[in-house]
This record gives structure tokens, C-alpha cells and sequence, in this order.
């Protein structure tokens, strides 16, 4: 009998649960060590930040899901990783029990640190700016945004600040959706004109992503997401400023430095800053009780898996198959890694180093669709590996696609999406050797009322999915 355990239960942790569990379960022993108790569906906290969603309409509770599909539920802390003598040491969060969780394979899917150290002051731990990265904070952060709407209906006017606050975050779909649903909400609720909207991104463009940006053809012509979504700022009246990192937060302003090295500061009443992304912190600890962590992760505490690393920007930019294709720890054959928890070999987009050597590149994505898809190749090579004795899936980025709907308004009246299909996820500039990289007949951007509409079925659907109900396994990550 097989012992599986997995560390994490996002969107690549547990959708890897559910494969497992359905192929698995009734003959081997799956274990699934999660801090929290409920499955969070994280794209709609954009919402939660607004008061248009409850955090209860996100979540569901993971015992009842994983004991339909034979799968054990630890809530609790995985503290260590013993990779030779093959256990996980947890610390359960109800009664501090600390427990070894024997495994033959492990996935670490634990999703990422939210380094909001990394900038000073940055965060709801001082109650200077907001995040949507967590529940709690998406719920602290739509009460700080009614304290504004209360202001601006006394007469009073407002600066939102809406991006990035690190030089090296990522996540900017997340930011873009709440700063246009932001102003969707103070033009339905009478007060847009109260209001200065900005966003301030460390991208290069408007658009990138950390994806390099996208470009599809619309009507015979050559459209950019930067095109795209600076349309959607000037119709929406929002000022934008990128190829900012920022590297200080207080009480009034954001301070920053740009691409030429210069520092300057941006003034705010309302700012919501994703932080960078690190590594979930684990000790991992040899068979005498050594540190083998240079083994396992990088010096951001992402796991090392079957990418090539070291490889200039120039180098990787131009090898596809620097990214891994089984997400496989190349020490302990028997470690695996998805979603944000596995180290990619660089960046996707271009990163930019300023005269005063801080290098400001947005980080390659991993969230949502594409930590699903990796959670279940992952899932099937374990599951091959127990039932064939070899791994028969593989997908790299650069041979993955993605879909991407970004809400720009939750009403199913006068709201919007933008509707972003791309493929591949990393430019394969020997595949696709265009500017981009990219099929741009599969490439694809659209926006309209119908996005609004799919960006609301996909929540019910998913959270359908997730629960492992019928007819879960036909409706793709």
C-alpha cells in the first residue's frame, strides 16, 4: 500500500487530492495537511473586497470532500520535511498535537508566503494599506473601503492606489480586477466623481502580467493587452503608472523607485499593494539531522524541480525546455511541486535592473488554471508510478495553455470581464517564431457583458468541481 502525502490544499494541492483520491483512495493511504479548514476560491475575493461577495460564498469545508474520496484530513501545519527518512512533521492547529506523517511520494503545494516584510510598513499588520490575498484581509479591506464610500458621501474626496508593492510581485490580474470593480461600484453607488483612481505596477507595460504581456489578433490586426487594458483605464478614468517598484509604505505615502533609478512617493487614502510571493518556510532536515533545504528549494523557499537553472534572461527567454515538464524535486525523485510552491528557472517577462541595482521584474504567475493543471500531472504521474512504475503526463509552460476572465463589474447587467485566452503560457519563440512567441490564432482577447456573465458561472462551476461532485473530472482546470 502506497502512503501519498500532500502539503497544501489550493488549487494545485487539492485538485491533485481529488485525482488521487478518486483513482487511489480505496487502496492506499492519501493524506492532505492544509492550516486551514475550508477550500478558498481566491478569484472571487475581488468581490469579498467590495462588499459585492461574502467570504462565506468562497468556501467550502475539505473534510466532508476528502472523506467522500477516501482522502485523510489533517488540519494542521506541516513544519519540516524529513526527505530521506520519507515523513512530514505537522502540528495540528486544534489541540498543538505534533504528528509524522509517513509518505512514499510528496507534493508540496503550499502556495506562497505573503512577504509582506519585504517592504516596510507594507500590509494590514500596519494598517496602512490593504491586500485581497487572504480572506481576512479581503473582509479588513472591503471595511476600509465603506469607511472611504462614507467619506465620499459626506462631499469628501479620495485617492485609491491599486498595484503592486513589491519590485518583484506578481499577481497584477488580481490588482487590475479590483481597481475596475472598484470603480464599477462608486459609479453604482453614486460616488465616482469623489474619487482618483490609480494604479502603480511594477510591469513594463500596462498589461504585462508577468507574462511577457499578450497579443492576439482581433479583426485581422495585431491587438496588445497593453492596448487593451490602457482603453479600459481611459474610459474608466483611471491614471496608471508602471516600471515602479516599491520599496516603503507609511501612513500617507508610497515610496518607490523606477526604471532610471529614480525615488519619488505617491500619496493615498486607500491603497490595496499585493506583496511578493516566497516560498512557504519548512525545515527540511537529512537523515542525521542535517539541513538539506539547498537540495529541495531555492533561496526563496520555492521547490527546485526538473527546470534549468541559472540561465540568463537571453538564454531562457530562448529555451522552452528550461521549464520542467514533471515538476520532479531532481535530488528526491519521489518530491514533487505545484502551483506557486515550485521555483521556476526565471522570470517570463523581461526584468529590469535600475542604476541603482534593484531589479524590477514581475514574477512569473502560477496561480488559478495553471496551478491546477499542474496539481493533476502531478496527481497522474503518481498515480502512474504506483500502478505502471513510470510517469507517463508532462506539460511544461511553455506548452500550457491558460484562460484568464478578469472581472471589470460583478453585474450581470452592465458588467464586464476581459477575456484573456493564451497559449502558451511561456513564449516558445522555436514554436511560435513570431515577436511573441505565441499561436495567435489560439491567443485571444475579448471584452464584454458575456465576460461578466462566464467570470460568474466559472465561481459556480468551480466551486461545483472542487466539491468532487458529479461530473467533477469533465469540467477542465
Amino acid at each position: 500500500m502506497a502512503k501519498i502525502a500532500i502539503i497544501g490544499a489550493g488549487f494545485a494541492g487539492h485538485t491533485a487530492a481529488l485525482y488521487l483520491g478518486d483513482a487511489l483512495g480505496k487502496e492506499h493511504t492519501i493524506t492532505v495537511i492544509n492550516r486551514h479548514e475550508y477550500f478558498y476560491y481566491v478569484p472571487s475575493w475581488v468581490w469579498v473586497g467590495i462588499g459585492r461577495m461574502s467570504v462565506e460564498q468562497t468556501r467550502f469545508p475539505l473534510a466532508p470532500v476528502y472523506k467522500k474520496k477516501n482522502v485523510n484530513f489533517i488540519h494542521g501545519k506541516a513544519t519540516a520535511v524529513h526527505p530521506d527518512d520519507q515523513f512530514v512533521a505537522v502540528e495540528r492547529e486544534d489541540n498543538g498535537q505534533r504528528l509524522q506523517v509517513p509518505y512514499d511520494y510528496l507534493l508540496i503545494a503550499t502556495g506562497p508566503k505573503l512577504n509582506y516584510e519585504a517592504t516596510e510598513g507594507l500590509g494590514p499588520k500596519y494598517d496602512y494599506t490593504q491586500s485581497i490575498c487572504t480572506a481576512p484581509h479581503a473582509a479588513k479591506s472591503r471595511d476600509a473601503y465603506f469607511e472611504q464610500i462614507e467619506a465620499m458621501k459626506q462631499g469628501e474626496t479620495r485617492k485609491f492606489v491599486i498595484g503592486t508593492g513589491h519590485p518583484s510581485a506578481t499577481c497584477q490580474g488580481a490588482a487590475f480586477e479590483y481597481i475596475t470593480n472598484i470603480h464599477k461600484d462608486l459609479v453604482r453607488r453614486g460616488v465616482r466623481d469623489k474619487a482618483e483612481l490609480l494604479w502603480l505596477s511594477n510591469e513594463k507595460n500596462v498589461g504585462d502580467f508577468g507574462v511577457h504581456g499578450v497579443h492576439a489578433k482581433y479583426q485581422g490586426e495585431i491587438i496588445s493587452s497593453e492596448a487593451f487594458m490602457t482603453a479600459v483605464f481611459r474610459e474608466y478614468g483611471i491614471q496608471w503608472e508602471v516600471q515602479k517598484g516599491v520599496h516603503k509604505v507609511d501612513a500617507n505615502n508610497i515610496y518607490w523607485e523606477d526604471y532610471e533609478g529614480n525615488y519619488g512617493e505617491t500619496s493615498y487614502d486607500f491603497a490595496m499593494l499585493i506583496p511578493q510571493f516566497k516560498g512557504i518556510a519548512l525545515n527540511y532536515i537529512g537523515k542525521d539531522g542535517e539541513d538539506v533545504s539547498d537540495r529541495l528549494v531555492n533561496a526563496a523557499g520555492f521547490v527546485l524541480v526538473d527546470a534549468i537553472y541559472g540561465l540568463p534572461y537571453d538564454r531562457l527567454k530562448m529555451n522552452p525546455t528550461a521549464w520542467p515538464e514533471l515538476y520532479q524535486n531532481p535530488y528526491y525523485d519521489n518530491i514533487f511541486a505545484a502551483g506557486i510552491a515550485f521555483a521556476p528557472p526565471g522570470p517570463i517577462s523581461e526584468p529590469h535592473t535600475t542604476p541603482n541595482g534593484t531589479q524590477i521584474a514581475a514574477a512569473p504567475p502560477r496561480t488559478g488554471m495553471v496551478s491546477g493543471i499542474i496539481g493533476r500531472i502531478v496527481a497522474k504521474n503518481i498515480i502512474d508510478l504506483i500502478q505502471k512504475g513510470r510517469m507517463t503526463h508532462s506539460e511544461r509552460m511553455t506548452e500550457m495553455a491558460a484562460a484568464c476572465i478578469a472581472s471589470m463589474g460583478d453585474s450581470l447587467w452592465d458588467g464586464s470581464a476581459a477575456t484573456i485566452m493564451i497559449y502558451p503560457v511561456v513564449p516558445d519563440f522555436r514554436r511560435y517564431p513570431n515577436e511573441y512567441g505565441r499561436d495567435l490564432f489560439v491567443t485571444h482577447m475579448e471584452m464584454g457583458l458575456g465576460g461578466a456573465w462566464m467570470k460568474r458561472m466559472i465561481h459556480t462551476t468551480f466551486m461545483h468541481k472542487l466539491q468532487g461532485r458529479i461530473g467533477w473530472k469533465l469540467i477542465p482546470e
